[in-house]
């Protein structure tokens, strides 16, 4: 992962100012968040995005771990214990994942994760939880993991410790059934089931939309950092769960092989944003932002799209694409005019983004709110 920026926010300007909304309704959150691809994470779909499923994992299935079964003698007739059966080193329920080399770096991975998870007293990442009872999808983590980090097996670890813990800190599990207020974020920030996306092997993609220009007041919404960050690691966390983890069959390709096909789309719309000003809240909600989703939750992005970006802008993220690694630049599309979205995502969108479905309020999901 050299240092991509997957959810890793990337501002428009300098030093990634947020812009300021031109009209009553709309007004800025962050510069663009460009999330990176390097530890990827921006995200949020029911399965995943272009190319990209993504799953989500529950508590374990059932089965013992190698070394449980190890320690279970098998008597022969004679009273003898007879040597362990082959190939008992992982339960057979549920999917497999494919036999992999002892120098593999998932190998290695899988061999010493539990040590991670015993140091940071925590098991759970996306909602799967780690336990060598269910290794497929334990192995599906570790695979996101190591891909953020090109295979790096010593900055994989790194990373997934820092996650675990920040976890069992921060709670995002919790944070995604929250109530909000509703004058602060309401009509800020969705996630949408997609259905027939172009190019996608999916049945159904994950769609984030962050509406930048629905801020009514920058010192509001962003004022109280700690209150922002739990809306936004929110719905964070609730695009990544409709990705559906847990129900994942098919295993991820090695780093370099091929697309993990469980991840989601994010949508960042700016219209009616004004990209002249920064305000101090905003750019430190930003930066934090950035921070806190590109460094625990890698490869959670497929694509990222920018829309009813000022054309006059169009050459900050053409700059932008420029510096970041060439992987990540692919996934960034800079769109104009809203109604471009549907020749990227298909017609099953808000009409608003030339679909053919009601606007964001009825066909998609938001976070709790509670009025006041």
């Amino acid at each position: 992962m050299s240092t991509k920026i997957e959810e890793t926010n990337i501002a428009p300007a300098d030093n990634a100012g947020v812009v300021e909304s031109t009209g009553s309704e709309k007004q800025p959150e962050p510069a663009p968040v460009v999330e990176s691809s390097e530890h990827r994470v921006d995200a949020p779909v029911a399965i995943s995005s272009h190319d990209k499923k993504v799953d989500n994992a529950t508590e374990g299935l059932g089965g013992l771990s190698l070394a449980d079964k190890k320690e279970i003698d098998i008597e022969k007739p004679n009273g003898e214990a007879a040597p362990a059966a082959a190939g008992t080193a992982e339960p057979t329920t549920g999917p497999t994942w494919p036999e992999t080399a002892t120098e593999h770096p998932l190998t290695k991975f899988y061999d010493v994760f539990e040590d991670l998870v015993k140091e940071s007293q925590h098991s759970e990442v996306y909602g799967i939880q780690l336990t060598k009872s269910n290794p497929f999808h334990t192995k599906l983590i570790l695979q996101k993991i190591l891909r953020a980090n090109q295979n790096d097996l010593d900055k994989a670890k790194q990373q997934l410790l820092e996650t675990l813990k920040w976890r069992k800190e921060f709670d995002p599990v919790k944070a995604m059934s929250e109530h909000f207020d509703k004058a602060r974020f309401g009509g800020l920030g969705y996630v949408l089931e997609v259905e027939g996306v172009p190019e996608s092997k999916n049945a159904k993609d994950v769609a984030t939309f962050n509406i930048y220009g629905a801020v009514k007041d920058k010192k509001q919404t962003f004022g109280d950092l700690d209150s922002f960050l739990r809306w936004r690691v929110g719905l964070m966390e609730k695009s990544v769960q409709k990705l559906n983890l847990s129900a994942a069959t098919t295993p991820i390709p090695d780093f370099g092989q091929g697309p993990d096909p469980y991840q989601g789309y994010q949508i960042h719309d700016y219209l009616q944003v004004s990209f002249l000003r920064q305000d101090p809240a905003v750019k430190a909600a930003t930066q934090k932002t950035i921070e806190v989703l590109g460094r625990y939750y890698p490869e959670t992005l497929s694509r990222k799209f920018f829309v009813n970006v000022p054309v006059v802008m169009g050459w900050v993220y053409t700059a932008v694409k420029m510096v970041v690694a060439k992987e990540t630049a692919k996934k960034f599309t800079v769109l104009s005019y809203g109604n471009q979205l549907a020749g990227e995502l298909g017609s099953n969108i808000p009409t608003v983004y030339g679909g053919t479905k009601g606007d964001l309020d009825s066909v998609a999901e938001a976070m709790n709110f509670v009025e006041e």
